[in-house]
């Protein structure tokens, strides 16, 4: 990204220009006095363009609002269409036409970043139309199917009638929104965009639990009965009211939600039919192209799919024999094969199977989030605001849901940032794990990061509100390591369970991109993680059929980490004396989200100004 690294440069020169001026020439004081009221008025124009921008978007999208907490269009859902897709991208074009008003030489320095990333944003989602259709809108990961009731359960929060009545609203509109998925589905079925046949259970799987219980049937309120009952019961409001509105509520799962999820399960069914076994996007249209370009704009890298399997394949033998170190401090007699066997089926590692288990584990992994938060101020200069709580993956979507996940909590503080852990399977969670996991997904992991990137003044939304996956996932696994360097992970099979989540990702690297690339099939990248990790071959199921719908996606964890730590070491070296891990940490959170080439040219810019200071 030249005209990135051009801007920010740009940005350096304008400072030290400023700085110059500062000498006590009198006409040199007013040019410099004027130049400084020009770079002012444009960059407060240019920061209203971004706030303008980013609301023109938030506000097409009822779903990005409730994210946001904003309730202007409480009831409602996006639309699914290409005609949707057509004013998206009509908005992108305005949005960037209007940026070319812009004088990005008369920008400040965090402005000129703004500037540089919201172009570079507008041109990948205007060149990305073209690769639209390729995705699969019901899978076991982001599912419309579960993503829908997902945003009822955890976004919609019940503070009054309206709000209520809202979600009735957003009960009702699911008929709508799904006769426009199928729409879609059959769109991209036609031009043989059809998700691996093995999607298709889940999909159904968790389509038929969220129509499982009352009113559908007899048992147990259905699950999302259960929700609005709960919140509706919170309301200061009369026993009578909040009969009405869950009669009300009743009345819109019954004539709209259940013939929704029958359409859908009807019409999967049929897809489910005409699906084959290959798992590559290598067989969509120009499924080779879109892979390396998904790889590059995932990564914010130029790194080539062979490069990122090579380097995979590096990692993997290195973490490997760190592992082997391990072995020798346990005393453990075999091989690195006979240790993993070990770990994977020893039960001592294990919770039992039991709510007595899964409270353990959930109380477990709190448990090391608080002695983090304790000690959050040996390595941090800013901490975030919002709470963090941990609790299991709701049952309707645990059985195909991913291992652990965080969510992000609302700007208003009224939800908390989440860690979920998927405990269906707790064979799948070892205890040895559990304090990595609680790193990454909570602190000083994901919710340090997102939550603070919410908190940030002076910065845009748009900026503050936005993912570049290398950086995210990338500082993910990097707060799995730098704890040891506090002194935790002291039980060896912690350290051990560390170890094996970053070879997890190692992995990750080699499965990817030989799916996408050089066409194994799932059975094929199945056997490689059961073969290099100690993971469950649940686990290894699970992550070969997330890289299979979400290509590229798990790729960037390594990568960030890698970039952030060679980042870190070279500014260890340069400062020696003068580096300090908490503002270090601190610089790469209090930007927001950064592609790792911009990011780079921050800690360098930071390294200047320390080492002169």
């Amino acid at each position: 990204m030249k005209t990135t690294k051009t801007l920010i440069a740009a940005a350096l020169s304008t400072l030290l220009l400023s700085a110059c001026a500062t000498a006590p020439n009198p006409d040199l004081s007013a040019t410099n006095s004027a130049s400084t009221a020009r770079i002012q008025a444009e960059s407060d124009r240019a920061n209203a363009m971004f706030e303008a921008m980013f609301m023109e978007n938030v506000m097409a999208s009822p779903i990005t609002q409730t994210y946001l907490g904003i309730k202007q269009d409480y009831g409602k859902w996006d639309e699914i269409s290409e005609s949707a897709r057509q004013r998206d991208l009509q908005r992108a074009k305005l949005h960037l036409t209007q940026l070319d008003t812009l004088n990005p030489e008369l920008l400040d320095h965090q402005t000129r970043i703004s500037y540089s990333l919201a172009r570079q944003g507008l041109e990948q989602k205007i060149a990305n139309f073209k690769w639209r259709h390729h995705n699969y809108p019901v899978n076991q990961m982001y599912g419309t199917h579960s993503t829908t009731p997902a945003l009822l359960i955890n976004q919609h929060t019940i503070g009054s009638v309206a709000d209520a009545n809202a979600y009735i609203s957003r009960l009702q509109g699911i008929e709508q929104r799904f006769r426009e998925l199928v729409a879609d589905l059959k769109l991209k079925a036609d031009r043989g965009i059809i998700a691996p046949r093995f999607v298709f259970n889940h999909v159904l799987s968790d389509s038929r639990n969220i129509i499982s219980g009352l009113p559908f049937e007899v048992g147990d309120d259905s699950t999302l009965l259960a929700d609005f009952k709960h919140k509706v019961n919170q309301l200061d409001i009369s026993d009578q009211e909040k009969l009405d509105l869950i009669a009300r509520a009743n009345a819109a799962l019954l004539q709209y939600v259940a013939p929704a999820y029958q359409s859908l399960i009807s019409y999967v069914t049929e897809l489910q039919a005409r699906a084959d076994t290959r798992d590559g996007v290598w067989k969509l249209p120009q499924g080779n192209k879109f892979y390396e370009i998904a790889l590059q704009q995932t990564n914010t890298t130029d790194l080539s799919t062979d490069e990122i399997h090579r380097l995979g394949l590096q990692e993997v033998a290195r973490i490997h024999d760190e592992m082997r170190t391990i072995m020798k401090k346990v005393d453990f007699d075999g091989d690195l094969q006979t240790f993993f066997a070990f770990m994977r089926d020893d039960p001592r590692f294990y919770y039992p199977d039991t709510q007595e288990g899964r409270e353990a584990y959930i109380a477990k992994a709190t448990a090391y989030i608080d002695n983090m938060n304790a000690r959050l101020d040996e390595v941090f200069r800013i901490k975030p605001k919002a709470d963090l709580i941990v609790k299991p993956v709701e049952a309707f979507r645990e059985k195909s849901a991913g291992k652990a996940f965080y969510s992000q909590p609302s700007p208003d503080g009224s939800i908390p940032g989440t860690y979920y852990a998927n405990l269906y399977d707790m064979k799948a969670m070892p205890s040895y794990q559990a304090e990595a996991l609680a790193y990454h997904e909570g602190l000083p992991g994901h919710h340090m990061q997102i939550a603070i990137a919410q908190e940030l003044k002076g910065i845009p939304k748009f900026r503050r509100f936005g993912r570049y996956t290398a950086y995210t996932e990338g500082w993910g696994l990097y707060t799995e390591l730098f704890p040891k360097e506090m002194g935790l992970y002291q039980d060896p099979y912690s350290d051990f369970g560390r170890l094996a989540m970053e070879l997890w990702r190692a992995c990750r690297l080699v499965v990817d991109t030989g799916i996408h690339s050089q066409r194994w099939t799932r059975e094929q990248g199945i056997d490689y993680y059961v073969q290099n990790t100690p993971n469950a071959e649940s686990d290894a199921v699970k992550m070969v059929e997330r890289h299979i719908v979400m290509p590229s996606q798990a790729t960037a964890y390594k990568v960030g980490m890698i970039k952030i730590l060679e980042l870190r070491e070279q500014a260890k070296t340069r400062l020696g004396d003068k580096f300090d891990i908490r503002d270090f940490h601190t610089l790469l959170l209090k930007n927001g989200p950064l592609p790792l080439d911009v990011l780079e040219e921050q800690v360098n810019l930071w390294v200047d100004e320390v080492a002169q200071g």
